[in-house]
């Protein structure tokens, strides 16, 4: 049996001020700083240790990332940080208050764009790309203009397979700090959620959720710690 844990990020300013994130790279509140703590002081309780450690490429899944190593003493952990584990671009959405945008296109339309499997919202013009050199070494098209949670998902998948599943299959704790939504597409997949079912799904800041695998990597366990 192997362990595998997943966070979401601390609280960010996004969070905070209830607008769209995406790719934009925003810091970590004070509550969200201390939500990381939080989550690494009941990971040390839990007594789990890892031998990896996985992250976005946006400061918010970092940060938490490094807080919770610093509060289980492990530091020293290997740290893989890619962008297939960014949170769902929101395209021309990024930036806005949700209630605004509720209020603009109503809260079924907004509803369709946050939490469809489908959905993809409005795009992002393309003068207003990042060019981040994070991306563009990869090519023009790693940064898209908007994604739907399944587009997300199709990112996300390469990774899982490539480089955390095997990690997990010879013995090997892992521990991912993402984002809500990618770690809801992580969560469709592990749970064999369907692509109506993981509508409902949500994934609060800071909490670690753990899964108790198999030699398959079929789950046997879950709770949140």
């Amino acid at each position: 049996m192997t362990e595998l844990v997943i966070v979401r990020h601390g609280e960010s300013t996004a969070n905070r001020d209830n607008t769209y994130t995406g790719w934009s790279d925003v810091p970590l509140t004070d509550v969200g700083v201390a939500q990381a703590q939080h989550a690494g002081k009941r990971l040390r309780e839990a007594g789990i240790t890892f031998d990896a450690v996985h992250t976005s490429v946006l400061k918010r899944a970092i940060v938490t990332a490094n807080i919770i190593l610093n509060e289980i003493d492990q530091l020293w952990l290997p740290e893989y940080k890619t962008w297939r584990l960014n949170e769902r671009h929101y395209g021309a959405l990024r930036g806005q208050n949700k209630d605004e945008t509720r209020r603009l296109y109503g809260k079924a339309q907004v509803q369709q764009w946050r939490r469809s499997f489908y959905t993809v919202p409005p795009l992002l013009d393309p003068s207003e790309l990042s060019n981040d050199r994070r991306y563009t070494k990869y090519g023009p098209a790693v940064e898209p203009r908007a994604e739907s949670l399944k587009m997300a998902y199709d990112r996300i998948m390469p990774y899982w397979i490539d480089v955390v599943a095997p990690q997990l299959l010879a013995g090997h704790n892992q521990l991912i700090v993402a984002h809500g939504s990618t770690l809801r597409a992580l969560i469709k997949y592990l749970e064999h959620i369907s692509d109506a079912g993981i509508d409902g799904v949500e994934v609060a800041n800071g909490v670690p959720i753990r899964y108790r695998l198999d030699d398959q990597l079929r789950v046997i366990g879950k709770d949140e710690l």
